[in-house]
């Protein structure tokens, strides 16, 4: 048996909330990955869903890098301060028209908070004018999440849940 790092703990845990509201049909989880890179030695793991009667998808995904696996597995290094993970929640649309990039900006500030990192991109097919604009809103925290954050962790969830109903209101 093996001791499970920060990223794998926290990793069951955001897995373990997300499927708790897929199961009380809440959202519907529409893929999953758990990555390991081993040319960089890193991992990933993201969960996307959807609201049962929306038409956006929200994106969860945690990333470890090697540094922060050897903070944890070498204390001697004294780096304890870099264990733990990065978390990235991405945003997807799509949409007749291009929308008020403000509105959807002021969305993103109303629920996390002005200390996050937004990123808002569009993509558009330039000569199919039938095509929908599909949209991505990125919030990063701009930190390492430790373990000491787990609850945060569970806590976030509601906040995807109520920044992807907000975004399909809109």
């Amino acid at each position: 048996m093996f001791d499970p790092t920060a990223f794998d703990n926290m990793k069951v845990v955001i897995e373990g909330a997300l499927y708790d509201l897929d199961i009380k049909g809440d959202i519907i989880i529409t893929d999953r990955n758990d990555l390991i890179n081993l040319a960089k030695m890193s991992r990933s793991f993201d969960v996307s869903f959807q609201l049962p009667d929306g038409n956006g998808t929200a994106k969860v995904e945690l990333k470890s890098t090697l540094l922060n696996l050897a903070a944890e597995l070498l204390p001697s290094m004294q780096t304890e301060h870099q264990t733990g993970c990065y978390v990235r929640l991405e945003f997807f649309l799509e949409q007749e028209k291009e929308p008020d990039f403000y509105e959807l900006k002021d969305i993103l500030l109303n629920i996390w908070g002005d200390s996050r990192d937004f990123s808002l991109t569009s993509h558009v097919h330039p000569l199919d004018t039938n095509q929908k604009i599909s949209i991505i809103l990125a919030v990063e925290f701009g930190r390492l999440v430790t373990e000491d954050q787990m609850d945060d962790l569970v806590n976030m969830t509601d906040f995807v849940v109520t920044t992807l109903e907000r975004l399909n209101i809109r």
